[in-house]
């Protein structure tokens, strides 16, 4: 008798499937952005250091740009080494090579020459200023004066040569390029973080704040449209204070620069003794806050006081 053994069944074969490659993940392109250097000469001209094209730039090895350089004072100490009296800033030196070119040589020589006598005019007409602008748009500079290094490199002249610019900024500190000026006039009442404040009516121009964003202090200039008879400038913070006696009629004005120290007439004169001595201190500002105060006799409502200054920083 047959016997019914059923169906038979294969199992398949497992099948792995094979390992997608890995995911690759581009690496996030970053434009690191390029700052501008640029040279004012003393003209006003602009020089840009590194222009477009391939004709003039600036080369790698540039120092001089970081930290203010200091003197530190010191005096022997009895038991041992020295103690530290004092630190006071010192002048900055920039070191700037730059690559002048030229497809012929008179086209480079011409391109050099008119570049050297940019910097040369801080001889005749004093310094000129040294930009740095960053990508976004923020810029800081320094008063220079050309003290050495266009003089041509062996062996380059033809149509080509780098000269290395050094350049002496008699102040050590960096600044703004634009400066922070605040104006008030009598009879109004306004905040000095307000771009556009006013002083309040009166004599007594009153108390207010000034901000200072920079890392060390400033030295505002101030201008003071008469009428009036006297300004007494208050800096609390500071604990300094400074008196002009002058006698202004409308339209004609003072000028006070705290550094170097000195008042002028709307005419550019010097005017002697109008700054009372002793007792007046042609005051900074600290960074940060600073709380002052002015007062302004025989003032009307055309008589107006306006300050600027400049921020400071320590690095470009």
């Amino acid at each position: 008798m047959p016997l019914y053994t059923g169906a038979t069944t294969t199992t398949p074969p497992v099948i792995t499937p094979p390992t997608p490659p890995p995911v690759v993940i581009p690496p996030e392109v970053i434009d690191p952005g390029e700052y501008l250097p640029i040279w004012i000469d003393p003209d006003g001209v602009e020089w840009e250091l590194n222009a477009p094209g391939r004709d003039f730039f600036t080369m790698n090895a540039v120092s001089g740009y970081g930290i203010t350089p200091v003197n530190l004072i010191t005096r022997p100490d009895p038991r041992g080494g020295v103690t530290v009296i004092g630190v006071r800033s010192q002048q900055r030196t920039l070191v700037w090579p730059v690559r002048v070119r030229g497809r012929t040589h008179m086209e480079f020589q011409t391109r050099w020459r008119q570049v050297a006598a940019a910097f040369a005019l801080t001889r005749r007409k004093g310094p000129g200023l040294f930009r740095l602008r960053r990508p976004d748009g923020t810029s800081r500079e320094v008063l220079a004066y050309y003290q050495s290094g266009w003089d041509g490199e062996p062996g380059q002249g033809h149509t080509y040569d780098t000269p290395t610019l050094t350049l002496l900024c008699p102040d050590g500190f960096w600044r703004d390029s634009q400066p922070i000026t605040l104006e008030r006039t009598t009879g109004e009442v306004g905040d000095f973080f307000d771009p556009y404040p006013n002083i309040s009516s009166g004599d007594v121009i009153g108390a207010t704040q000034m901000f200072n964003p920079g890392e060390v202090e400033a030295w505002p200039t101030w201008r003071l449209d008469g009428p009036a008879t006297q300004l007494v400038a208050v800096n609390h913070t500071t604990t300094r204070t400074f008196t002009v006696n002058t006698s202004l009629s409308t339209g004609e004005y003072l000028t006070i620069t705290t550094r170097p120290g000195r008042v002028t007439n709307h005419l550019g004169a010097t005017v002697n003794g109008a700054l009372v001595r002793p007792g007046s201190t042609l005051w900074r500002l600290e960074p940060g806050v600073n709380d002052v105060e002015f007062t302004v006799s025989g003032s009307t409502t055309n008589t107006k006081i306006s300050m600027s200054f400049y921020p400071r920083y320590e690095t470009a």
